[in-house]
C-alpha cells in the first residue's frame, strides 16, 4: 500500500516536537539497547536520589541529637551501616525480581494484591515528594550563599526547575541523566574533598577528641540515664531515616538497564551504596570533628563548607570562598538531578498498578519518545502542588517523605523473607533470612518512630493523602473488574461462531465497498462489532479488512522478546478474524501494525487502506455506559472518536457503533 499524505503539522507540534525531540521506531530491534543505561548512568540518573538524600539526611539526624553532638560517632557508624544492608536486601529483591523489583511488585506477588495497592500508592505519593523535597532542599543549598533579599526569588526558581525537569523527562530518560552527568561528577570530587579534609586534619587530635568527647558522654549519661540516651539515639536516627530513601529506586528501574539488566542492576546498587554510605556517615563524622551547628538561613552542610574551606587563600586569591562556592552549587544541582527518580520511576510505578488495573490504563501508554508522559505529567504537576502546600519547608517534607518510604520498605523486607522462610533446602536461605528480616526490623522501627514524632508536624498529611489514594485506586480497580464481567458476556457469542465450513477464498476486490473494522484482540466486542456490521449494513459490504494495533506500552516494553511475542498475537488475532469472515462466506484480509499509541497508528494505517480500497468505510466499535460520567471518559479512553476525527480530517469516513457495557 503506498504511503499516505500527513495531516498538516501546526506550529503548536512543530514546537512540541522540537522540545520533546523525534519520534523513535518501537519495531526498530535496537531501540532498548539505545535508551538502555550502563551501570555508571543508572547510577547517575537513579542513584543521584539515594547520594543526595546526604543534603538533608544527616543535617535532621543530628540536629534531633541537639547538644548532645557525641552521639554522632554512633550515629555515623550506624547510617553507614543501615545503607549497606539496606543496600544488600535490594539487591537480593533484583535478582528475584529481573524486570524491576519495586515495591509495589515485590508486595503484590509476595503478600497479595491488596497490600501491593498499599505499597504502590506509598511509592507514588514518595516518588512525587522526592521531586519535591530534591528540588526544594536544592534551592535551600544555593540560596544559602546568596543575598538574605534574594530569597523571595527561590519558590519562582523552583518551580520553574520542576517545569524544566518535566520537559526533559519528557524527552527521555537517557537524554536526561546525559544533561545531568557533569553535576553528579562535580558533586563527588567536591564532597570527596569536603570529608577528606574534616577527617584528614583531625587525625592529629585523635586523642583531644577521644577526650571531649568521653566528657560529654559522661555528663550526658548522668543527666539522660542509659534509657534516655538510647531513646535519644533512636529518634535522632529514625528522624534521619531521610538519608535511605533513594536506595529502593534502582531496583524499581531495572528496565531502563543495559543487559544483562541483574548485573548491570546489582553493579549500580554497589555503586550507590558505598558513596551514599561513605558520604553520609562521613558528613556526620565532619559535622562532630569541626563542631557544626546550625546557622539560620543557612544549610548545616554550607556551615560546613564555610568551616572547612573558608580560610583557604593563595596569595590575595580566595579560593575557598570559590571552593564552598562550587560545593554548594553542585550540591543544590545534584539534589535537582536526583528528581529524576521521581520522574523515573514514579510514572514506571503507575504504569505497573494501571498494567493491573488499578490506576487508569492510559498511564501505562508510551508517547513517542517512549516516555511515559501522563506519568511524568502527574508527578511534575503533584510536586508543583506539594511545593505550594508546604512553601518548601524541607523539614515538613523530610517527614512526609520519609514516613511513605519506609512504609514501602516495610512491606518489601516483610514480603521477601516470607519468600525465603518456608525455602529450607535452598543454602542461600539464612543469609536471606538475616539480612531481610534485619532490615524489615530497621524500616519497622524508623516508620513506627517517625510517624509518632512527627504525626501532628505534617505526617498526618502524608497519612491521608495515601489513604485517600489508596480507596481511589481500590475503586477504580472495583469498576475494571464490573466492566470486565460486562464485557464477558459478549466473549458468550464466540461458542456460537461457525467453526468449520468451506472458507471463501477468493481475493479482494479494489473496487468493491469495504468494511475496514478496527479490532484489539481476538474477542467478544470485535465479533461483536463484525455481527452489528452485517445487523445495520445488511448486503452493504462484499469485504472485510481487519486493522489492529501491537500497542507496546510499559507492560510490552522491557525487551525484544516480549515486543516480538506482542506482534505475533496481534498477527494471530487478526488471522482467526479473517478465517471467521471467509468461513461466513465473505472475502477478508488483515493488516497490522505496532506503535505505542494506538489513535495515530490507526489513523495511519486506515488512510493507507482508504487509499487502495475507494469505497471503504472504517467501523469500530465504542463501549457506551447507560449512565456517562466524568470518571468513564478518565479511565476509558476515547480512541475510536479520537480516530474518527482524524479521518473525518483526511477525507475517509468512519463509522463508530455503539458497544453496550450490562454494567
Amino acid at each position: 500500500m503506498s504511503n499516505a499524505s500527513q495531516v498538516p503539522e501546526s506550529f503548536a507540534d512543530r514546537v512540541q516536537r522540537k522540545i520533546l525531540g523525534a519520534r523513535r521506531d518501537v519495531s526498530d530491534p535496537h531501540v532498548l539497547h539505545h535508551l538502555s543505561l550502563i551501570a555508571f548512568l543508572a547510577w547517575v540518573g537513579l542513584g543521584a536520589d539515594g547520594l543526595s538524600s546526604s543534603a538533608y539526611g544527616p543535617e535532621e539526624a543530628f540536629r534531633a541529637l541537639g547538644e548532645h553532638h557525641y552521639l554522632a560517632l554512633a550515629l555515623a557508624l550506624a547510617t553507614g551501616v543501615t545503607v549497606l544492608i539496606l543496600s544488600a536486601s535490594y539487591s537480593s529483591i533484583i535478582e528475584q525480581f529481573p524486570t524491576g523489583g519495586g515495591g509495589y511488585v515485590v508486595a503484590s506477588r509476595l503478600l497479595g494484591p491488596r497490600f501491593g495497592v498499599v505499597s504502590g500508592c506509598a511509592l507514588v505519593v514518595d516518588y512525587v515528594l522526592t521531586i519535591t523535597v530534591s528540588v526544594a532542599s536544592g534551592g535551600n543549598a544555593i540560596f544559602s550563599f546568596l543575598p538574605v533579599h534574594w530569597s523571595s526569588w527561590k519558590m519562582p526558581a523552583e518551580v520553574v526547575t520542576i517545569a524544566f525537569l518535566i520537559a526533559l523527562n519528557l524527552r527521555g530518560v537517557k537524554e536526561s541523566v546525559k544533561i545531568l552527568t557533569p553535576i553528579f561528577l562535580v558533586f563527588l570530587g567536591t564532597h570527596a574533598l569536603l570529608i577528606g579534609y574534616s577527617i584528614v586534619t583531625h587525625l592529629g587530635a585523635v586523642p583531644e577528641v577521644s577526650r571531649r568527647l568521653s566528657t560529654e558522654y559522661s555528663s550526658g549519661l548522668s543527666t539522660l540515664g542509659i534509657f534516655g540516651m538510647v531513646m535519644l539515639f533512636l529518634r535522632a536516627y529514625s528522624l534521619g531515616g531521610g538519608t535511605y530513601t533513594g536506595i529502593e529506586a534502582v531496583s524499581n528501574g531495572l528496565q531502563i538497564m543495559r543487559e544483562p539488566r541483574v548485573e548491570t542492576g546489582k553493579k549500580t546498587m554497589r555503586y550507590m551504596a558505598i558513596s551514599l554510605a561513605l558520604t553520609a556517615s562521613g558528613i556526620l563524622l565532619a559535622y562532630l570533628l569541626l563542631r557544626t551547628t546550625p546557622t539560620e538561613g543557612k544549610t548545616m552542610n554550607a556551615v560546613l563548607a564555610e568551616n572547612a574551606f573558608g580560610a583557604w587563600h593563595i596569595g590575595s586569591l580566595p579560593v575557598g570562598y570559590w571552593l564552598v562556592l562550587v560545593t554548594l552549587i553542585s550540591e543544590g544541582l545534584l539534589l535537582f538531578v536526583a528528581a529524576q527518580a521521581g520522574f523515573i520511576d514514579g510514572p514506571r510505578v503507575m504504569a505497573n498498578m494501571a498494567v493491573d488495573s488499578f490506576f487508569p490504563h492510559r498511564f501505562a501508554a508510551l508517547s513517542e519518545q517512549l516516555s511515559m508522559h501522563n506519568g511524568v505529567l502527574l508527578m511534575g504537576g503533584a510536586a508543583l502542588a506539594m511545593l505550594f502546600y508546604t512553601q518548601g519547608n524541607i523539614h515538613i517534607l523530610v517527614v512526609m517523605y520519609s514516613i511513605n518510604v519506609f512504609l514501602t520498605f516495610t512491606l518489601s523486607q516483610l514480603g521477601m523473607w516470607r519468600f525465603w522462610w518456608p525455602r529450607r533446602g535452598d543454602g542461600q536461605r539464612r543469609y536471606h533470612i538475616f539480612i531481610h528480616g534485619l532490615a524489615l526490623a530497621m524500616c519497622a522501627a524508623i516508620l513506627i518512630i517517625t510517624t509518632f514524632e512527627k504525626f501532628g508536624h505534617g505526617g498526618w498529611v502524608t497519612v491521608v493523602i495515601t489513604a485517600l489514594f489508596v480507596l481511589l485506586c481500590l475503586g477504580v480497580r472495583r469498576h475494571y473488574d464490573t466492566i470486565r464481567a460486562g464485557l464477558r458476556q459478549l466473549d458468550d457469542v464466540l461458542g456460537d461462531l461457525p467453526h468449520s465450513g468451506p472458507p471463501n477464498e477468493q481475493a479482494l476486490n479494489p473496487s468493491a465497498p469495504t468494511a475496514v473494522i478496527l479490532v484489539s484482540g481476538f474477542n467478544g466486542l470485535g465479533v461483536h462489532t463484525l455481527l452489528s456490521t452485517f445487523r445495520f449494513f445488511p448486503g452493504l459490504y462484499k469485504q472485510f479488512i481487519f486493522v489492529s494495533i501491537a500497542v507496546v506500552d510499559s507492560g510490552h516494553f522491557k525487551g525484544v522478546e516480549e515486543i516480538e511475542a506482542l506482534q505475533k498475537q496481534t498477527e494471530e488475532d487478526v488471522d482467526r478474524y479473517v478465517a471467521l469472515t471467509r468461513r461466513l462466506g465473505f472475502p477478508a484480509a488483515g493488516v497490522t501494525d505496532i506503535g505505542t499509541e494506538v489513535v495515530s497508528e490507526a489513523t495511519a494505517v486506515c488512510e493507507r487502506v482508504a487509499q487502495e480500497y475507494p469505497r471503504a468505510t472504517i467501523i469500530s466499535g465504542k463501549l457506551v455506559f447507560r449512565q456517562e460520567r466524568m470518571f468513564n471518559r478518565l479511565l476509558h479512553n476515547e480512541t475510536p472518536t479520537l480516530i474518527q476525527r482524524r479521518l473525518q480530517w483526511l477525507g475517509v469516513p468512519m463509522v463508530v457503533l455503539p458497544v453496550r457495557a450490562n454494567v
